[in-house]
């Protein structure tokens, strides 16, 4: 399955299951009076509108370059993950806000316990957006996916969050009823601060920041290995989307002749292209070292 096939049918998928959820905890949320429950069911309601984001992101970052993109459209990608924070965050706000008014109001004190059915749905949400998790990280890292794994960590969110709605709705069945408000308010921090993270991690993928220092090491040896190479004079990353360009700067024999520097500057270029996915192009400059290797 290729990489916008894979991204796009895990998008799906997950679409599928944030409306199902959404639809489920919204309704039991209400009728079994947990204001907890109702509230991460509006979140999922967010979930879905990110996932629709998810894959159009996901298709426009898989076109081919044209004339007026002529290195491709991958930082798309970026601008779903940014959006996608956004959307997260204002739910967040938007559920605190309710979880505090409730707790200062006191307006729990009039609102029914909430009944078992919720501690069921809560239950199965949790294992739900576990395993969507699970498999959606999986999807983003095979695919090179920013929107998959923004998607990825929005479910981890919504793990923890149920989990703190569910801690909630169990305190109000025991006597205490201000324990659901404040679920709804732990609920609100836990998806606010994903949405922060995601909003960096896309940011980052936006502003040229280079790859993560273990990959630049196994590019580094990988160059020093081929053959003619003296030494690695230069070597820049940066992120672009779900792909990285590659700049390096080699050292080589000076008194070969310049078809010999072309081969030496061409199987780099060709063996870290082949070797790395994810690099989607390598630019090679070849410098006369002072020294024979």
């Amino acid at each position: 399955m290729s990489r916008p096939t894979l991204a796009t049918t895990v998008a799906r998928i997950n679409l599928i299951g944030n409306v199902l959820l959404a639809i489920a905890k919204i309704l039991i949320g209400y009728f079994a009076h947990s204001a907890a429950l109702l509230n991460d069911g509006i979140n999922n309601m967010g979930d879905t509108l990110s996932s629709i984001i998810t894959m159009v992101g996901i298709s426009a970052g898989s076109k081919k370059a044209d004339d007026d993109h002529q290195y491709g459209h991958e930082r798309l990608e970026c601008v779903a993950a940014i959006l996608l924070s956004g959307i997260i965050m204002f739910v967040a706000i938007a559920l605190f806000g309710s979880g505090v008014s409730s707790i200062i109001k006191k307006t729990y004190l009039t609102t029914p316990i909430p009944s078992y059915p919720a501690v069921i749905a809560s239950v199965a949400s949790i294992i739900i957006k576990a395993i969507m998790y699970v498999y959606t990280r999986w999807a983003g890292k095979k695919a090179g996916s920013p929107a998959l794994m923004a998607s990825a960590g929005d479910s981890l969110s919504d793990v923890f969050a149920t989990s703190g709605g569910l801690i909630g709705i169990l305190f109000s069945r025991m006597g205490y009823p201000i324990g659901d408000a404040i679920a709804a308010v732990v609920i609100a921090v836990f998806i606010f601060r994903v949405g922060v993270q995601i909003f960096r991690d896309g940011m980052d993928q936006m502003v040229d920041r280079a790859c993560d220092e273990s990959f630049t090491k196994e590019v580094r040896t990988l160059i020093e290995e081929q053959e003619g190479v003296v030494k690695v004079d230069l070597l820049r990353t940066r992120k672009f989307g779900s792909k990285c360009y590659i700049d390096v700067e080699i050292a080589a024999d000076p008194n070969q002749t310049l078809t010999e520097a072309h081969s030496i500057a061409e199987r780099v270029h060709e063996t870290i292209e082949d070797t790395f996915p994810t690099v989607k192009h390598c630019m090679v400059h070849v410098n006369p070292s002072r020294e024979k290797r």
